[in-house]
């Protein structure tokens, strides 16, 4: 006798698409490497902000920073857009009306760079000055949220590198906010002629940020949480230093 067929209802699935911490849908689904468990990306890195702790079974995730025992699905996040229907439109709409509540308009800064190929230009620019909007039929983003973000040079590290590594001359950069830092790292070593082999440690109000965050990430969880800081988000870099 041949098996009936049993349609299935989004919500047969929700105990595997919904995140044990705001018990909605998971957006930009996160996985916890050590256990294994998975959580909207905004709700477990508040989660974090005080504990060390996995939310669902408690095992202590990392000692001293969980944030890098992270890791995004992006598997499990296009599932989730093909089951609900439009979800992702709900989504990339609120994300757009939040980057146009919270980005100012020009306020006379320096001018930006624009992060663009990276063979965008015989010595190494990214993009930036006269060249940012021409040429070329590639997107590179440039229909994403925009953001503007300042790159510092730390200084007084201690580290043996430090000579190497200096300002930019052009501190001031338009990019896409889903940039991550690692992008922001190749930017850097390109920009300071580095050696491939050289690492660099990217800080957000003195916090090491991990190389998967997105600027957006950045700027949510991290940036705007401080009332005294204001627009360009600031980010640092130095020698990257080995806690052993």
């Amino acid at each position: 006798m041949a098996a009936t067929g049993r349609k299935h209802l989004v919500r047969d699935f929700n105990h595997f698409i919904t995140c044990y911490l705001c018990r909605g849908y998971l957006i930009k689904p996160t996985t916890v490497t050590e256990c294994l468990h998975t959580f909207c990306k905004s709700c477990i890195v508040q989660h974090f902000e005080e504990s060390n702790d996995c939310p669902k079974c408690g095992i202590q995730v990392h000692e001293t920073n969980p944030l890098e025992m992270l890791r995004l699905d992006n598997t499990l996040e296009e599932i989730i857009f093909k089951l609900v229907p439009g979800l992702r439109e709900k989504e990339e709409q609120q994300e757009l009306e939040f980057w146009k509540k919270n980005q100012p308009r020009e306020n006379g800064q320096e001018k930006c760079q624009r992060i663009g190929p990276p063979d965008g230009g015989g010595d190494g620019d990214a993009g930036g000055g006269e060249d940012g909007d021409g040429g070329g039929n590639d997107d590179y983003h440039r229909s994403d949220p925009q953001i503007a973000i300042c790159l510092d040079c730390l200084r007084n590290t201690g580290q043996s590198g430090e000579s190497t590594v200096t300002d930019l001359m052009k501190r001031f950069i338009r990019c896409s906010s889903r940039v991550t830092v690692g992008t922001i790292k190749k930017f850097l070593s390109l920009k300071l002629k580095l050696p491939s082999s050289y690492e660099l440690d990217v800080l957000c109000n003195g916090e090491i940020m991990g190389r998967d965050h997105t600027l957006e990430f950045i700027y949510m969880t991290r940036w705007r949480l401080h009332g005294e800081n204001t627009y360009p988000m600031v980010l640092e870099y130095r020698p990257r230093i080995d806690f052993g």
